[in-house]
């Protein structure tokens, strides 16, 4: 079983695009921060996804992230939750830690932990036939998320050179 840590913004529009399923078909276990599920339940988020974490599958196992001694400076740039995935990654040494945030995955990469996003997330569905790229980056469309519409293209020609049909 692959060892998988994530951040909040995978699971945020994962939640909101109804797609975070493929997610226990993909890796069997996301192991989240405490701090991750913070963010996910605080009253900013959206309603859908503040429900979704409040009762979470079974397959979303909460964490104390490590203490990381002394407080480490590279990480001072980065958020609460990202700062307690990539430490959380470190100490489980995950195969895999889902962040979108450039900064965040840029320093887990230096930190040599392997990193995907959400994109990286909904392309690894697609290539297990979950699901069809168009249909997700349709729904991702309508959210705030931001995304190079160049990589959204190049992933689309990829899963139609893979012959994709309907899910």
């Amino acid at each position: 079983m692959r060892v998988v840590v994530a951040d909040a913004t995978p699971l945020h529009y994962l939640i909101l695009i109804g797609a975070v399923q493929v997610l226990p078909r993909i890796f069997e276990k996301i192991h989240v921060p405490e701090e991750v599920r913070d963010e996910l339940v605080f009253h900013a988020a959206p309603p859908v996804v503040r429900n979704w974490m409040q009762q979470s599958p079974p397959w979303i196992e909460i964490l104390a992230a490590p203490v990381s001694i002394p407080q480490d400076p590279s990480l001072a740039a980065l958020d609460s939750g990202e700062r307690a995935a990539i430490i959380l990654a470190e100490s489980l040494r995950a195969d895999l830690l889902l962040i979108d945030d450039r900064a965040g995955a840029n320093l887990a990469v230096q930190r040599g932990l392997a990193v995907t996003g959400t994109l990286g997330v909904l392309e690894l569905a697609s290539r297990a036939k979950l699901l069809r790229l168009r249909d997700a980056f349709e729904r991702l469309q309508k959210t705030n998320f931001r995304y190079p519409p160049s990589l959204m293209e190049l992933l689309l020609q990829e899963e139609r050179a893979r012959g994709m049909k309907d899910v």
